[in-house]
């Protein structure tokens, strides 16, 4: 038995969409499946735990023990991004001020402080273990963030970024844009 979820597997969890070369750890979980979309060559590592809404594009991986959370307003993770492990990503948030009440049991009505707002995770954007993204937030495309950094704004594009809260430390290579193309070129050939 492999240590990733049969094709018979992945059609039987009753996601939104899912494309080729999808592979799914057997110790994943996935709450609201329907609300999952995941594209073309992804690796969803064991213990990683998806809920709310999440859409993944191509050649994504996702390692083991991160906790995407999207909510209503969702996750998108852009092609060629990545995140390590022990990674968390926020769309949606509990007040910690004590102006609402707290935790998914509670109605929302109960909830009105409660932080919502969509994350996304730009395309050869790579995230380092340990790391916190918050609701409303954007990882340009290129961005690095560095190993247990809290992303609590939005980055500027190709750019590396550390720390707590992140700051941007420098500006990333560009390399990884021929590499694509070379890439996608030879997949075409193939």
């Amino acid at each position: 038995m492999s240590n990733f979820l049969s094709e018979e597997e992945l059609k039987q969890l009753g996601l939104k969409a899912y494309g080729e070369n999808v592979l799914i750890g057997r110790h994943a979980v996935i709450y609201s499946p329907e609300t999952v979309s995941i594209g073309n060559n992804v690796r969803i590592d064991d213990f990683t735990i998806i809920s709310g809404t999440v859409t993944f594009g191509d050649y994504i991986h996702v390692s083991q023990f991160c906790g995407l959370y999207g909510g209503e307003k969702g996750i998108t993770i852009e092609d060629f991004a990545g995140l390590s492990s022990k990674c968390s990503v926020y769309a949606v948030s509990d007040d910690y001020t004590g102006a609402s009440m707290t935790n998914p049991m509670v109605p929302s009505k109960y909830k009105p402080c409660a932080i919502n707002g969509s994350v996304v995770i730009k395309k050869h954007a790579i995230v380092g273990c340990n790391s916190v993204i918050l609701p409303n937030v954007v990882i340009e495309e290129g961005t690095a963030v560095g190993s247990m950094s809290l992303c609590n704004r939005s980055t500027e594009p190709w750019s590396i970024y550390t720390g707590i809260p992140a700051r941007r430390k420098s500006e990333r290579k560009k390399d990884i844009l021929a590499l694509e193309e070379s890439f996608l070129r030879e997949i075409v050939n193939e």
